[in-house]
């Protein structure tokens, strides 16, 4: 009985891991996508905001994430460091070196959330 009661445990436990992996992934993404959004309109600032918001989450997904799922997660921190650095600097070239970053972030979330 004790033998089942730890299976069960363990299996919730891995579960919830993976909710938790998935929703903060979920929200890493529709940060990331706010952000490229915004790169797109020219608005660095706001794309640092959103880039910001979608960093935490990734972070967060990326502590608990498992394989090739954490390997893209990441990368997907790595990226929306970059936009984050580029968004603060001045200059058009700039926002578009952050949005192609955020662009970059977005697929890596999107493989690791599979």
């Amino acid at each position: 009985m004790k033998k089942i009661a730890l299976i069960s445990a363990i299996l919730l436990s891995f579960l919830s891991f993976s909710a938790f992996a998935e929703e903060h992934a979920d929200a890493a993404l529709n940060h990331t996508k706010m952000a490229i959004e915004q790169g797109k309109a020219g608005h660095g600032p706001v794309l640092v905001e959103h880039a910001t918001e979608a960093l935490k989450h990734a972070n967060a997904a990326a502590g608990v994430a498992t394989g090739e799922s954490k390997t893209h997660m990441d990368a997907a921190v790595k990226s929306l460091e970059s936009a984050i650095e580029h968004g603060k600097m001045q200059g058009a070239e700039h926002v578009d070196a952050a949005t192609k970053a955020a662009e970059e972030a977005e697929e890596h979330i999107k493989a690791g959330n599979k």
